[in-house]
C-alpha cells in the first residue's frame, strides 16, 4: 500500500508514509502471533469467567487511559 507523502510549510516531507504502515505491520505481527498459538482443547466456566474479567478490566483501563489523556491534552490535570 503506498502512501502519499505531502509537503509540510518547510517544503519537506513530511512521515506520512511511516503512520500509515504502522496499523499494518502492527496487524500482521498480531496475526502470526496468533498463528502461533496452539488452540485450547477445551473451555469450562472458570476459563469463560476469566475471560469475561480479563475483557472488563481491559476495556475499563482502556477508557481510563483515553480520559486520562483527553484531560491531559485540555490541561484540565
Amino acid at each position: 500500500m503506498a502512501a502519499l507523502q505531502v509537503p509540510n510549510n518547510n517544503g519537506k516531507l513530511s512521515m506520512a508514509r511511516a503512520k500509515a504502515e504502522l496499523p499494518w505491520a502492527a496487524l500482521t505481527l498480531w496475526l502470526l502471533l496468533m498463528w502461533s498459538v496452539p488452540g485450547a482443547e477445551a473451555y469450562d466456566a472458570g476459563d469463560a469467567i476469566a475471560l469475561l474479567l480479563g475483557s472488563v478490566i481491559t476495556g475499563v483501563g482502556l477508557c481510563a487511559c483515553l480520559g486520562w489523556y483527553t484531560r491531559r491534552r485540555n490541561e484540565q490535570l
